[in-house]
């Protein structure tokens, strides 16, 4: 069995270290899965994944996050929704950020521009956070994968 053990909690996400070390191989249809129309099922799936080697990269500087909030539901990330955070990556302008500001976590689009930084929700019911110099502000990790979570009500 694979432990995943919670490290920190905050108001908007849960963070679990990521054990990269274990392993888990799943089988996986080589052929891939017809989203348009349907295609004859194979008789046998020979392969396998292990997700831990396709999605993390860096083992070391790598996180899960359990997202608690909407503040991002047009980028299709969802209330429940795992994301795969790595401290590591050199945040860019435009990427899915977990940043930590005034003692408050929070998941958001990162806007850099030359003079400030904004945290952009994806969600018209929020507005975006200016970053000044007045803030406590640190992007903890970029998000590099969402793993959606279809157990939720009403799907």
């Amino acid at each position: 069995m694979h432990k995943v053990n919670k490290i920190a909690s905050s108001s908007t996400i849960d963070f679990f270290s990521a054990n990269a070390s274990s392993e888990l191989a799943l089988p996986i249809m080589e052929g891939g899965i017809s989203a348009g129309f349907p295609s004859p099922a194979q008789d046998y799936i020979d392969l396998k994944i292990d997700l831990n080697k396709e999605l993390i990269a860096n083992p070391s500087s790598t996180f899960y996050g359990r997202v608690k909030g909407t503040s991002m539901q047009d980028a299709g990330i969802m209330d429940g929704d795992i994301l795969v955070i790595d401290k590591s990556l050199e945040p860019q302008d435009g990427d899915t950020a977990v940043c930590f500001i005034d003692g408050e976590f929070t998941l958001k689009y990162i806007k850099i521009e030359p003079d400030a930084v904004y945290l952009v929700p994806a969600n018209s019911n929020y507005h975006p956070i200016k970053v000044t110099e007045e803030n406590n502000f640190c992007i903890w990790g970029v998000v590099t994968y969402s793993i959606k979570n279809h157990k939720r009500k009403g799907m």
